[in-house]
């Protein structure tokens, strides 16, 4: 099992930063893969960035360029480095992990807010 814990959202002006934190515990070691998703008001799940056990990035178009996921191995912790924020990021943002058994792991989601 894992479980993981999220945080720093807020509210922030259009252009601004955030940077959102998960720490996991648990069974960490069976961690392949953390991802950052996001859901807009009356939207659906979406992906915005994924890394992977040996670094490997990848990110949804949307975000390309100004969002930067990243893991501290030491410190069990995956941040998501938001900037050049838009008003169409907004959303409740959730950290979720996925180990080598196929297991799924969602934390409690932050909200984002940008205002125009």
């Amino acid at each position: 099992q894992v479980q993981l814990v999220g945080s720093g959202g807020g509210l922030v002006q259009a252009g601004g930063s955030l940077r959102l934190s998960c720490t996991a515990s648990g069974s960490i070691f069976s961690i392949n893969l953390i991802a950052w998703y996001r859901q807009a008001p009356g939207k659906q799940r979406e992906l915005v960035a994924t890394i992977t056990s040996d670094g490997s990035t990848s990110y949804a178009d949307s975000v390309k360029g100004r969002f930067t996921i990243s893991r501290d191995n030491a410190k069990n912790m995956e941040y998501l480095q938001m900037n050049s924020l838009k008003p169409e990021d907004t959303g409740v943002y959730y950290c979720n992990a996925q180990d080598y058994l196929g297991g799924g792991y969602w934390g409690q989601g932050t909200q984002v807010t940008v205002s125009s």
